[in-house]
């Protein structure tokens, strides 16, 4: 977990896979789907589509938004900095989203750090050009505002989450979340990186884990978590997942 900038500065580099989006890939980002096909057509040529690799930090607190991020696989975790290093996950991206959100209200820097936790690959686009697409597309702006609404939803969610209920409630809700966005039962993360994700002791997520995985939730295959019986994972998780999605749920129908 790169809580220290000297652990930054050793991440991986992005690994550029294409000059943009007219290759061979299909789209998998929701917000790039939902857009008229000639705004989408104009993002993507402006685009480079990318490798992530883990932990490759997409912004770093107090820094320069260089780049915007429609992420098309993977999974980045937003954190919260404080000033000893420590860190606390307050919100997650995945292919539902957007990285830059700072740049929507016209901020050139980043109050968060964020980072890949699942790598995977992105759509990455200039900051100066996405502010000149902001300006020119309506319908880019309105979809990031309402993505915007989503992040600081799920920021205030995680925060009551993390306040008031237990630490197996709050990995199964992260798992749940997790698996939301990268379509896939295996979660490839050690317990120490769930720690730092959680705001807690390693020896807490060990605890927590063990109770999951003796009731045949998950398991761990190769180090890595697996969710085994999501139905009963969503009964054991805390309201705060299903309020989340509720949510989410009505914004849609709202926004048809």
């Amino acid at each position: 977990m790169p809580n220290e900038k000297s652990d930054i500065r050793r991440n991986k580099a992005a690994v550029p896979i294409g000059s943009d989006g007219n290759g061979s890939q299909s789209i998998q980002n929701h917000i790039l789907l939902a857009l008229p096909r000639s705004v989408r057509s104009a993002m993507l040529a402006k685009s480079q589509f990318i490798q992530l690799p883990t932990p490759y930090v997409l912004n770093e607190v107090g820094a320069p938004i260089q780049h915007a991020y429609f992420l098309e696989s993977g999974l980045s975790s937003i954190l919260n900095v404080l000033q000893n290093g420590k860190s606390v996950e307050v919100g997650l991206t995945g292919k539902e989203g957007f990285v830059g959100v700072p740049l929507i209200a016209g901020f050139k820097t980043s109050p968060t750090r964020v980072i890949m936790q699942v790598g995977g690959t992105a759509f990455r686009i200039a900051a100066k050009d996405i502010k000149v697409f902001l300006k020119d597309y309506p319908a880019l702006d309105r979809s990031l505002q309402r993505y915007s609404q989503e992040i600081s939803l799920q920021a205030a969610q995680t925060a009551v989450c993390n306040r008031v209920h237990e630490i197996d409630q709050r990995l199964a809700r992260w798992l749940l979340m997790s698996q939301d966005r990268i379509d896939n039962e295996l979660v490839p993360l050690t317990q120490e990186f769930l720690a730092h994700m959680l705001g807690t002791r390693r020896a807490s997520v060990t605890v927590a884990a063990g109770m999951l995985q003796r009731a045949g939730l998950i398991s761990y295959v190769r180090g890595q978590l697996k969710i085994e019986d999501r139905a009963r994972l969503e009964s054991t998780v805390c309201e705060c997942y299903g309020t989340l999605k509720q949510r989410l749920d009505t914004w849609k129908s709202e926004s048809l």
